[in-house]
């Protein structure tokens, strides 16, 4: 063999032997950044799921209902008992609930709803050394600036990784329900159709957020998307784990309509009805009455609660889900033309 041949035998080796290497070695990452993000994907992606939501349709023509496809989100795993979050959203209406964990399909069961905070609980059964529940983080600890990693299923195409940082914080959104969401982290992580229920993750795999919403006029990532908080998500899963919707404490009181306030030309918010034995009325409020001659008479109307002023029944919500039962509130009232404050204890109602 000559020394011309042996030299190019030996070359034709050495690029066999690099090719596979190629193939077989991950390339390496590159910066400190990219190692993280991969390292937070491998340990994180497999407790991500795929929500396809079925419900009924029926025949323009020949009027027969059937079952359908009515949209595709993301989930996550919160414990391991199977429960599963997602958005209200993304299973509203559906007649089916459709699974797809590590490569196969369940059927979920629907535990609870607060469509006030676009959160839902699914549950599958499967074996439990296969849910790993993602650990939760803090989200008042969040900074603008922090680096965020979103995973999920845009457009059908499943466990899909974008990163991006916190833009801003305390943002508000409308729920489905028509509710405003407090609190909302802003982020410029790409979030697309399909996402909405994934979870949003910091640099050290912690969840941070549940992905709901994008803004953009043309319905794709324009670079604004929210994510309902963290510290919003441990608050409400339990309860709906345990009763099936979120419980807050309630005044007993119904609210008059807006049309009312309008054309009385009222400020804060008219008490139409108080519920027996409840707080309102065990504190002495009163709502709307009849004179002698049918003529409607106002009772109090309500313009604050310790201090923060009431403009809608949205308002009393909100500072109605910060208290618990047996918590006293400050009430500002008007009655008869005159201010007046009034202490009320929340009491839970007989059941």
């Amino acid at each position: 063999m000559t020394l011309t041949r042996l030299i190019a035998l030996l070359t034709i080796a050495l690029m066999t032997a690099n090719s596979l290497a190629t193939t077989t070695t991950p390339y390496p990452a590159l910066t400190n950044d990219e190692a993280n993000t991969i390292e937070v994907y491998e340990r994180t992606s497999e407790s991500v799921v795929f929500v396809t939501n079925r419900t009924l349709r029926r025949d323009l023509f020949s009027r027969r209902v059937y079952e359908s496809t009515a949209g595709s989100g993301t989930g996550f795993v919160w414990d391991q008992a199977g429960h599963i979050v997602t958005n209200f959203h993304v299973i509203e209406g559906a007649v089916e609930i459709i699974i797809r964990f590590q490569g196969e399909d369940y059927p979920a069961k629907l535990v609870g709803i607060a469509p006030e905070r676009d959160l839902a609980v699914l549950k599958i059964e499967v074996a439990n050394e296969l849910l790993q529940p993602i650990a939760r983080g803090d989200s008042q600890r969040l900074r603008v600036g922090h680096k965020v990693i979103a995973i999920g299923n845009p457009f059908g195409l499943d466990t899909t990784l974008t990163t991006g940082v916190v833009s801003a914080l305390n943002r508000t959104i409308e729920s489905p329900s028509n509710r405003t969401i407090r609190e909302v982290i802003q982020t410029d992580a790409a979030i697309n159709p399909g996402n909405s229920g994934g979870p949003l993750l910091n640099s050290a795999g912690l969840l941070i957020g549940v992905n709901t919403a994008i803004y953009s006029p043309s319905g794709a990532s324009a670079g604004i998307s929210f994510s309902i908080p963290v510290n919003t998500v441990k608050q409400t899963i339990p309860e709906l784990i345990e009763y099936g919707r979120v419980q807050r404490p309630v005044l007993g009181i119904e609210l008059a309509p807006a049309q009312l306030l309008r054309r009385l030309n009222i400020e804060g918010m008219a008490i139409a009805r108080v519920t027996p034995n409840l707080s309102a009325d065990i504190a002495g409020i009163i709502g709307l009455s009849r004179d002698n001659n049918g003529r409607l008479q106002l009772g109090d109307i309500l313009i604050a609660i310790n201090g923060a002023l009431m403009r809608s029944p949205d308002d009393l919500l909100g500072v109605l889900e910060q208290h618990q039962y047996g918590d006293t509130l400050s009430l500002s009232l008007i009655r008869d033309g005159k201010r007046y404050e009034l202490d009320v204890e929340l009491i839970a109602p007989e059941t």
